[in-house]
């Protein structure tokens, strides 16, 4: 959807007005900020507004603001805004303005992260992939290819926060330039450099910008730049001390900050669960306020990576997808609890700053539910012209997911093989991104896993069609191999012989989950299909307290992704862990028709769902 940004922008520059005096500042002579002509120390915690319905915006924040924190950091995801070059969307969970507007309103003030890049455990760290369609494209860099769009999009950003700095009335009193760039190995001074005046042409130049980045002297030495103060970030169980020695080498004075305070720690499937004991991370919150250093707990909310929004992680030549919940072990639960971690950081808080009065706001209500029995609907196969309408793209050769416009999601690849038959061929595609489920006449064959099992060996007859469905299981976002487009970026073999003459189906999924809604009434179940492990639509429909979250539990299943009515939940693999349960806020439950669960079972599927009223998160790897 194409949204008039000038609209709203115009809208908040009504609502949050102007207040004369209002100053926020470095003095670097006294190591400390200056607001309003005071010194001043924020202690600050992370929560991302598009990993929280909007309807508990305000929920959370008074919870953060009930613990003694004075300020929140918050990201700018690109891609959420951008989905396509020059469409945009500040509207639901993107309405940043509004998320903006209710921060002041709750008295809080705002470090602004606006990238272009974020990291995050986001897909491609916040960069839209359409990004990716440029071939040879350097990523966070002064290359044209990305610099032209990045400033586009920069440009409408720092326009629409403008009237939110905290000068102009608003809650935005600091403004990072670019996101760790230090972590990123092109190092170019000159795209930093351009960042921060193109930030400075925009916001003006009595604004406190900063750069973050980790506390080694490379990535201080391309991560920082002239004329922005230059934070840090690192662990609980880090020597703090020696940190931030190692920083006055590069600047010599300045308030100390600490601008990610890790409360805990991102999961990826297939590993444990990551979790910080309270006491370790509450003794060293208390030793580094007790130096006077500015801290921002990150994240304070983690809240959960919905739809496809999750990103991926590459090291060591292992691809590393991350999970849907992003509860972090933070002091606000995923379902935004306040947790006993929440509890001992606002006791430590209490030394510092005072609490405000009045009790805590409670923790969602929450029910349980079910089993329900899940109906077959129909596999991927059956399905394949409602999902993609408009008939698939040919090719020789497989081109990329990004190549055909889809960014998230699944796109299926198609031929007819040639050869022989045989019951024993070796099918290779080391080009898989990221994951692929085989089918030769629609009877599964087996799946294809980016760099661990990049072959395997299926049986045909001569003629028979071919089909690999690929998951994007989301796009690196930090660090090498942020180039990182999807679906088949190779050649596919058989025996050693090239197949060619491709047919792409890129697949819109929510064409059908409208169907499935409106013929969840049917009163015959339709007879599951034969063959075993072919990705197909399953749904039951439930009854569900709109007022109570809850959380769906896959057990029994294997991997896929799941919605409540036509609300992209994100992500299951209860085969894989740790997360088991899929979170289901209360506002997207329907209050005026009945609602459904629907799943895209992508294995084998299961024959029953509970909904619980307590997450897991932490089951076996």
């Amino acid at each position: 959807m194409r949204v008039p940004v000038f609209v709203t922008f115009y809208l908040y520059i009504i609502n949050v007005g102007c207040l004369d005096g209002q100053s926020f500042e470095v003095d670097y002579g006294n190591n400390t900020f200056i607001k309003d002509g005071q010194p001043f120390r924020y202690v600050s915690g992370s929560i991302h507004y598009a990993r929280v319905h909007p309807e508990y915006w305000r929920d959370r924040l008074q919870k953060i603001y009930s613990s003694g924190l004075n300020a929140i950091q918050m990201y700018v995801p690109w891609n959420l805004h951008e989905p396509y070059p020059g469409e945009y969307n500040f509207e639901g969970c993107a309405d940043m303005l509004q998320f903006l507007k209710l921060v002041n309103d709750t008295g809080l003030l705002v470090i602004l992260r606006p990238g272009p890049y974020m990291c995050s455990e986001w897909d491609l760290g916040g960069l839209p992939a359409w990004l990716l369609k440029y071939e040879n494209i350097s990523l966070r860099t002064s290359d044209p290819k990305f610099l032209i769009p990045a400033t586009r999009w920069m440009k409408i950003l720092l326009s629409m926060v403008e009237p939110f700095l905290y000068r102009n009335g608003g809650p935005i009193i600091m403004v990072q330039i670019e996101n760790e760039y230090g972590s990123y190995p092109a190092c170019d001074h000159s795209y930093m450099k351009y960042l921060h005046q193109l930030s400075i042409s925009v916001l003006g130049s009595d604004v406190v910008y900063f750069t973050t980045d980790g506390p080694t002297k490379q990535m201080l030495t391309c991560g920082m730049t002239e004329g922005t103060l230059a934070t840090i970030d690192f662990r609980a169980v880090e020597n703090a001390t020696a940190h931030f020695e190692l920083l006055r080498t590069f600047q010599s004075s300045g308030p100390l900050v600490n601008s990610e305070f890790y409360t805990g720690w991102l999961d990826h499937w297939g590993e444990p669960h990551q979790t910080l004991s309270s006491s370790v991370f509450t003794e060293s919150l208390d030793s580094l306020l007790g130096i006077g250093a500015n801290v921002n707990m990150y994240m304070f909310e983690g809240g959960t990576n919905f739809a496809y929004w999750t990103g991926g992680n590459y090291k060591n030549d292992n691809y590393r997808p991350q999970c849907s919940s992003h509860d972090y072990d933070a002091p606000l639960s995923e379902a935004g609890d306040p947790t006993d971690k929440y509890f001992a950081i606002r006791n430590v808080i209490s030394k510092y700053l005072p609490i405000p009065a009045g009790p805590v706001p409670p923790p969602t209500p929450k029910s349980s539910y079910g089993p329900f029995h899940m109906q077959f609907y129909g596999s991927v196969l059956d399905l394949l012209p409602r999902l993609t309408p408009t008939g698939p793209h040919e090719s020789l050769y497989p081109v990329t997911m990004e190549t055909l416009n889809q960014y998230h999601g699944f796109m299926l690849y198609r031929t007819t093989i040639p050869l022989p038959g045989s019951d024993k061929a070796l099918l290779n595609c080391t080009g898989i991104r990221d994951r692929g489920y085989v089918m030769v006449n629609g009877i599964s064959q087996g799946i294809l896993e980016r760099i661990k099992e990049p072959q395997i060996n299926i049986s045909y007859n001569p003629g028979d069609t071919l089909d690999i469905l690929v998951e994007n299981q989301g796009h690196i976002n930090y660090g090498i191999g942020m180039y990182d487009p999807k679906g088949i970026v190779g050649n596919v073999t058989l025996n050693g012989t090239l197949l060619t003459d491709w047919s792409m189906y890129p697949l819109n999924i929510s064409n059908v989950l409208p169907e499935i809604m409106n013929d969840s009434q049917m009163k015959s179940e339709r007879p599951r299909t034969p063959t075993v492990n072919v990705p197909s639509f399953y749904y039951s429909p439930v009854t569900l307290d709109p007022n109570n979250d809850t959380f769906l539990d896959p057990m029994g299943w294997s991997k896929g992704q799941a919605f409540l009515n036509d609300f992209n939940l994100g992500r299951y693999w209860p085969t894989k862990g740790p997360q088991i349960t899929v979170y289901i806020p209360g506002p997207v439950i329907s209050r005026d028709r009945g609602n459904i669960v629907i799943m895209f079972e992508l294995e084998r599927a299961g024959e029953t769902i509970q909904l619980l009223d307590k997450p897991i998160i932490d089951g076996p790897t």
